[in-house]
């Protein structure tokens, strides 16, 4: 009986080396850049950069939180047709390599583009709006907008147009993976949501 116990004892320390290991391993840059151009490219173009204010630029984005996002895609959890499917095809090491190579990507900087509004943004951004409690973004995301890693992701200099449209999606429910953007976004009028998004896209 001791014998069995020492056994499975062993075999206990044995399996949990073996996953310390496995998350010590580093990620490898290379077959992350591979299934990134394979699967990602495409939209998100060669080195993370997007050019199309739909879709996200992902360069130097935190890797975690690639991680996050890629894994809640595949599982249902955050809700997106294309982004599911292109997931699904993705193994937890693939996203692994994807979300550590594209973190060593530099990221394009953006511009704001509506001076009427970058103001009001800025405000937003900076000190949110407190007769409705709405907190500032640069608390979470930080002043320049690089965020926190593995908590909240960069921001600055991403498309006004994807933004946009991620705080509407918060705002009315079909984005359900983040309760504080949820709660956020809940009280944000369309003309602060383009406010603030405009001025993230400058934020450097």
């Amino acid at each position: 009986m001791k014998l069995i116990a020492s056994l499975i004892g062993a075999a206990a320390l044995a399996a949990l080396s073996l996953s310390a290991h496995a998350q010590a391993v580093k990620p490898d840059l290379g077959k992350g850049a591979a299934s990134f151009g394979q699967v990602c490219a495409a939209c998100h173009a060669a080195d993370g950069n997007s050019v199309i204010g739909a879709n996200p630029k992902l360069a130097g984005q935190h890797p975690e939180y690639l991680v996050k996002q890629l894994t809640e895609f595949k599982s249902g959890k955050r809700a997106n047709a294309v982004m599911s499917g292109m997931a699904a095809a993705l193994s937890d090491e693939d996203m692994r390599n994807i979300g550590f190579w594209l973190a060593s990507q530099k990221p394009a900087t953006g511009v704001a583009k509506d001076k009427a509004l970058v103001s009001l943004g800025e405000r937003i951004y900076r000190g949110g709006i407190a007769d409705r409690q709405i907190a500032a973004c640069a608390g979470c995301h930080s002043p320049n907008g690089a965020g926190i890693p593995a908590q909240y992701p960069r921001l600055s200099g991403q498309h006004a147009e994807y933004t946009s449209t991620q705080l509407k999606a918060f705002r009315s429910g079909e984005r359900k993976n983040s309760a504080q953007m949820t709660g956020v976004a809940a009280y944000l009028t369309d003309k602060e949501i383009a406010a603030v998004s405009d001025y993230i896209a400058g934020l450097r």
